[in-house]
């Protein structure tokens, strides 16, 4: 059985050789560790490691991991003998959340003042209702756009049609800022099945890129999943979303679990 430092920086790796395949450096792509079936203990293992961004799909679950997991590393900050002893542990680089799932209209008060970037932004009505959360708090939100590429009528997303509108849009509001586009591949057989969806994907941001969307700031590509984030990589995503390989035995402790209901 491999150690979730030793499956991380399998992941990592693979990265850096994705990056570099793609003609970039391995420093160009962030990593968002998917903590959705995460124990507690092995997210703040990961921050020891060095590790500063975590996506979750639920609102409720990431209102709840990062709660904890913020009061741990401020405990952290204030004892810096003891957070000295951790390897890479930096308490001056903040940890940072990003919603990654689905997010309804009424729920986006829970997560506004705790999430850096919202991936999940599929209308015009979600992005106004973020712009108004975030005046009522001073603050400016970071969002991308989620495309529904592959035009599954199971995913969210708007189609590839009405991106380019919706984001002008968005681009006009003050306190939203539109920072990219996401999307999700469908689930395929092979992660190579995957590579015309990503690459779709890209086609769209480049356009949008080129008519100047997000004012300098339009500059984030969120692709790719523990299945296919080495493909996706490959067709410019610099934004990966990996959950399952780095916490595997989290994950099947969790399936165990629902098995034995």
């Amino acid at each position: 059985m491999s150690t979730l430092k030793e499956r991380y920086t399998q992941v990592k790796q693979r990265i850096a050789q994705a990056a570099l395949r793609s003609g970039r450096t391995p420093d160009s792509v962030y990593l968002v560790a998917v903590t959705k079936f995460a124990e507690p203990e092995d997210i703040r293992e990961l921050i020891e490691l060095g590790h500063r961004d975590f996506g979750e799909n639920k609102v409720q679950q990431l209102a709840q991991r990062a709660s904890v997991i913020n009061e741990w590393f401020d405990r952290m900050k204030r004892h810096p003998r003891v957070a000295g002893e951790h390897t890479n542990f930096d308490p001056s680089t903040p940890i940072r959340w990003h919603m990654i799932g689905h997010l309804q209209r009424n729920k986006v008060r829970k997560i506004a003042d705790l999430v850096r970037v919202v991936h999940s932004v599929d209308s015009l009505r979600l992005a106004e209702e973020i712009q108004q959360v975030a005046n009522k708090l001073d603050r400016t939100i970071d969002v991308l756009l989620q495309v529904n590429v592959s035009n599954e009528e199971s995913k969210f997303g708007v189609p590839i049609a009405a991106a380019g509108a919706i984001a002008e849009q968005i681009d006009t509001m003050i306190n939203v800022r539109v920072r990219g586009l996401m999307t999700m591949a469908p689930i395929c057989e092979k992660p190579e099945d995957a590579r015309p969806h990503f690459a779709r994907c890209r086609d769209l941001y480049d356009d949008l890129l080129r008519e100047g969307v997000g004012e300098g700031q339009f500059n984030l590509l969120s692709m790719g999943m523990s299945s296919d984030y080495e493909v996706a990589i490959e067709e410019g995503a610099n934004i990966v979303r990996v959950g399952s390989s780095i916490f595997a035995d989290a994950v099947q402790s969790q399936q165990v679990k629902l098995e034995s209901i």
